[in-house]
Formats: structure tokens, C-alpha cells, sequence
């Protein structure tokens, strides 16, 4: 991420936003800030409620209170195809993919291409070749190579499958990307495929929101990481500042981020126990 982009507004923006299950509080008061033209990470422990704010964003939440903002203008998102329409595009963690229909079908499942004229029309019949060749060029455009897009989701690695379905984002994406877990199921080279293709994403100019476990990765790949804990933000870090030690110990309470970016022990005996101090 180039330093003109960090000084730039953010494509989403959400503040103080709110959401209460009766007694439970899912999002308490919680901020989101993603910049143009970069991975955004978002990390936190189990019941930090990091998905019921990116359900907030995504739309298939509504917040109780709060605003979330798309480049600059207010927002208000119904459910998961309102934010499609804004071209906020996710790729869940079970990758939503139909195995038995072909790569094609599946870049365009819920958006399939007619036909032009009564073919189309009338009769309903889909524009395959066009599909095809829509599909191929995405593919390309993203150095995915795949021997053929005719053959079934199915017939495909773990990896492979998880290409089809960030391409199938990519294509309809105007705005931002969510990625959810992209490398969990995944062995080391190919998240290391998808991690080169998160890179490729970005540099074609899509901001990127991965939601990851996996510490290495946030690190190898995040441009900013955004620490979700009780509800709330808890820091907004660049890696480059900190060690994946003192990150861990940001989201689980041991330390906290002072106002000036350095760290300050929140837990005497959690960060003992973490190996880390404050600055």
C-alpha cells in the first residue's frame, strides 16, 4: 500500500456501530476503516464478534445503531444483495460454489447471460459460449490457469476451487472484496497460491478485507491489521510495527495500543504468560 493511499478517505467506513442479541452484545460501539488499495486483515479471538461486524458490512446483518459509510456516502444495507449492488462482493469460507456445474456456470451462477433476441427472451436459453469466454478472460486476468472451463467445480483441489470463487468476486466486485478464512482448509502451497492471488487482487485495485486465523499470513500478506476484541476495535496496527507476539497479546487483551502506536500492559499476568512487554 502506497503512502498516497494511506492518507486517502476510506472506501468503507463504519462508526459506533451496534448490535444486541437481548441480553448478548454482538458489536459494541465498533469502528471499520479500510483504505483504497489495500489488505486489511481483520483477526480476533472466538466470540470477539469480528463476524457479526463483518455481517454488519456485508449486509447480512443490520446493525441496531451506528453508520457505515461507502466512499464517503451513508449507507444502509438490507441484506447480502444490497451490498452486491454496491459492489461489496464476499467469499465465504465454504466458498459457495455449485461442484457439479462447470467453472463457467459458476462464475455466473445467480448472474447467468442470455441470449440475445428471443432465444434469451422468450425462450430462456443461456449464452454458454459467451460465459465461457467472460470467464476465460477473468481467469486470465488474474494468472489463474485452470486446463479447462468446462470441467465440474468437483474435479478441482481445494486450492483451485477457492480461485474460482475469488475470480467469480473479482468479476462483480466494483467496491470492495471479503475474503472469509481463504487459506483454513488449505495446504501450504496452495495458500500460498491464494495469497499470491489476494496480492494480484489488490494491485488491480480492489481493497481487500481478510478475516484469517492465521498469523503468519496476516503478516506475510496485510498491509494493516485491524484487531477486533469484546465487540469493539481494539487497535488498527500496521505489521511492520509490531511483533506477531505483541499482536496476539493486543487481541487477547494482555496489552493495548496507546495513542501514540506504542503498547501498554493491560494484563500484568496475561503478557508474562505472552513473553511480552510494553514499549
Amino acid at each position: 500500500m502506497s503512502e498516497t493511499s494511506t492518507k486517502a478517505a476510506p472506501v468503507l467506513q463504519a462508526r459506533g456501530l451496534v448490535k444486541r442479541y437481548g441480553q448478548v452484545t454482538a458489536i459494541d460501539g465498533a469502528d471499520f476503516d479500510l483504505l483504497p488499495g489495500e489488505v486489511l486483515a481483520v483477526i480476533g479471538d472466538n466470540g470477539a464478534g469480528k463476524t457479526s461486524l463483518i455481517k454488519a458490512l456485508t449486509g447480512a446483518l443490520v446493525p441496531d445503531r451506528g453508520e457505515i459509510r461507502l466512499n464517503g456516502e451513508p449507507v444502509r444495507f438490507s441484506g447480502p444483495q444490497s451490498a452486491r449492488q454496491y459492489g461489496i462482493e464476499t467469499v465465504y469460507q465454504d466458498l459457495a460454489v455449485a461442484p457439479s456445474m462447470d467453472i463457467a456456470s459458476n462464475m455466473f451462477l445467480g448472474r447467468e447471460l442470455r441470449r440475445p433476441g428471443p432465444l434469451g427472451s422468450v425462450l430462456r436459453l443461456l449464452d454458454k459460449k459467451r460465459m465461457r469466454e467472460q470467464a476465460a478472460a477473468h481467469m486470465a486476468d488474474l494468472g489463474i490457469g485452470l486446463r479447462s472451463l468446462t470441467q465440474a467445480v468437483e474435479t478441482l483441489s481445494g486450492g483451485q476451487r477457492q480461485a474460482v470463487a475469488v475470480a467469480r468476486s473479482v468479476a462483480w466486485a466494483r467496491s470492495v472484496i471479503v475474503m472469509d478464512e481463504p487459506t483454513a482448509a488449505l495446504g501450504v502451497k496452495e495458500s500460498g497460491q491464494v495469497l499470491d492471488l489476494i496480492r494480484r487482487v489488490r494491485d488491480k485495485g480492489l481493497p481487500v478485507v481478510l478475516i484469517s486465523h492465521n498469523m503468519p499470513h496476516v503478516f506475510e500478506i496485510a498491509d494493516r491489521i485491524h484487531v477486533h476484541r469484546l465487540g469493539r476495535r481494539a487497535a488498527l496496527i500496521r505489521p511492520q510495527d509490531h511483533s506477531m507476539a505483541e499482536v496476539v497479546a493486543i487481541m487477547t487483551g494482555a496489552l493495548s495500543v496507546s495513542e501514540g502506536g506504542g503498547t501498554v500492559v493491560a494484563d500484568t499476568e496475561a503478557a508474562k504468560a505472552a513473553g511480552v512487554t510494553a514499549d
